[in-house]
């Protein structure tokens, strides 16, 4: 178990509201169709930690890890990727090149020519733009990403190996998110962003639809009693809304569904409170690097303002702590990976807490470990081993 470190919870009064279809169904079986059909796709596996259960005294939690996805060490494979071949798909069609083209034609260079004069780009803090680069790489178009002053070089040449060019730009992820839309605007290319904002949010519904198959995956393997809780981190709140969206759609009921994120840059901890999105000022010095995000996504917003039971907020040390709780059981997580449970851990150990959320000695938790060790170098200095 973790020591007591501080955390913030809010129980979110608006939970279970009704509201508006984010992400329609069909959306989701074409994006699930596409991303199990492309070479080198595999389930990532779910492991049960059972003696951490038992400490916690809940009946079962289980762990999503995601260390293996498409060998690029992050769920995000998932979604950026997805966004690529779809962009480039319409793209081709709208330019009357190939009406139906499809990602097999992409992946087999048959339109080649018409694609390399097309352009993505994204902010990142890491693992999002390497999902974009890669699925430019294998799809065939050009990428430009960018990232922002605190995104380690270690992130950075994962990258440029994808083929991408890089431009570092100065502040945070937002102002990162402003400089590759003002960009692309002015230079014709196309934003496959993870986050969404009023007027652009087409392409994060697919990179949010690409997000759900790590849900639904989850769901298949999950065996015995469904979960009664599920203890997700925030960032932008992309991925948090698409797994919520999945356990409602997979459960019924669906498990209370509690968003996690840096207590130095919880936006929508902060939106929660307000009811209404917010931004959060400042530099956002998270160790939590890919969640290290001061404005939350419109379309995410619109998802976990109903559907969230509660958020919280966990310090950096609870992260780092979570690492090494984890290594010591041979999963590899990276520091982005454990809100969630920090978060779960904190609420077990605290009576009001735990009633305020309803864990018990039955209860079933279900995590998810949304990266591996994508900085190497980051990861052995806090955990004291490599990966």
């Amino acid at each position: 178990m973790l020591d007591p470190f501080p955390f913030s919870l809010f129980p979110n009064p608006r939970a279970g509201t009704p509201g508006t279809v984010v992400l329609p169904a069909g959306g989701f079986r074409r994006a699930r169709a596409e991303i199990t059909s492309w070479p080198g796709y595999a389930p990532t596996p779910l492991r049960d930690l059972e003696g951490l259960a038992g400490a916690a005294r809940v009946g079962a939690i289980r762990f999503k890890d995601e260390s293996g996805r498409f060998g690029l060490g992050s769920f995000k494979a998932l979604g950026g990727a997805y966004a690529v071949a779809q962009l480039l798909v319409t793209e081709l069609a709208r330019r009357g090149v190939a009406s139906a083209a499809t990602t097999a034609d992409l992946l087999a260079g048959r339109h080649a020519e018409a694609t390399r004069d097309i352009t993505v780009t994204c902010a990142t803090d890491g693992n999002h733009g390497r999902s974009v680069a890669w699925g430019a790489q294998r799809f065939g178009c050009r990428c430009v990403i960018f990232v922002h002053a605190a995104v380690s070089q270690a992130r950075l040449d994962a990258i440029v190996g994808h083929g991408a060019e890089v431009r570092r730009v100065p502040g945070t992820y937002d102002d990162a998110v402003r400089e590759a839309a003002m960009v692309a605007a002015d230079e014709g290319w196309f934003v496959v962003s993870d986050t969404s904002w009023p007027g652009y949010t087409t392409v994060p519904v697919d990179v949010m639809q690409g997000y759900r198959v790590m849900a639904d995956e989850a769901a298949d393997q999950w065996s015995g009693a469904p979960p009664t809780h599920v203890f997700m981190q925030g960032g932008v709140g992309g991925a948090a809304a698409a797994v919520s969206v999945q356990m409602r759609a997979r459960y019924a009921p669906a498990p209370r569904f509690v968003v996690v994120e840096p207590d130095r840059a919880a936006c929508l901890l902060a939106s929660a409170e307000l009811g209404a999105p917010a931004v959060v000022p400042g530099d956002l010095d998270t160790l939590m690097a890919g969640l290290a995000c001061g404005e939350p996504s419109l379309l995410a917003w619109t998802e976990l303002e109903r559907a969230a039971t509660a958020f919280m907020a966990v310090p950096d040390e609870a992260a780092i702590a979570c690492m090494r709780l984890l290594a010591r059981r041979g999963i590899v997580a990276g520091e982005s990976a454990v809100a969630g449970l920090a978060g779960f851990l904190l609420a077990a150990a605290d009576p009001a807490a735990r009633a305020t959320l309803g864990l018990t000695e039955a209860s079933r938790v279900l995590l998810f470990g949304t990266e591996g060790a994508t900085d190497p170098l980051l990861y052995r200095r806090l955990v004291g081993e490599t990966a």
